[in-house]
């Protein structure tokens, strides 16, 4: 981390050691950002988590959702019933996070297409450089 003119360290995700990569690393990985989006909309359980975010494991939600506890974004309810019942919801931090991700998962919906073409693009320049050697 840097340091302030004060003597207080200041983060700075460039820097090789700054812990802001790690929280960055958390919020930006593919199940954090669908897992804190999901979230944005309401609480959920478990399993009905696992079924809105396709393609999730259970060992990857269930790591997941821990890490994102452990950082502050996420709640864990845990309610002694028969059968235990667990709800997972956003604390404020993880509203505020789910936010800014979720706007960027938007864009990104929405820029398939272009995407899509750039890489086709791409790989015809690839092929025909290739063809040419």
């Amino acid at each position: 981390m840097a340091v302030s003119a004060k003597g207080a360290a200041v983060p700075d995700v460039n820097r090789e050691m700054c812990p802001s990569r790690l929280i960055l690393e958390h919020v930006t990985s593919r199940w954090g950002v669908l897992v804190l989006a999901a979230l944005l909309e309401r609480s959920y359980r478990f399993s009905e988590l696992r079924r809105h975010v396709g393609g999730v494991s259970e060992k990857m939600l269930a790591q997941t959702l821990q890490t994102l506890e452990r950082d502050g974004f996420v709640h864990r309810d845990a309610k002694p019933v028969i059968p235990p019942r667990v709800d997972y919801s956003l604390t404020e931090l993880g509203r505020d996070a789910a936010r800014r991700v979720w706007g960027l998962a938007r864009w990104t919906e929405q820029r398939v297409a272009e995407v899509q073409a750039a890489r086709a693009a791409y790989d015809e320049g690839k092929a025909r450089a290739a063809d040419t050697v």
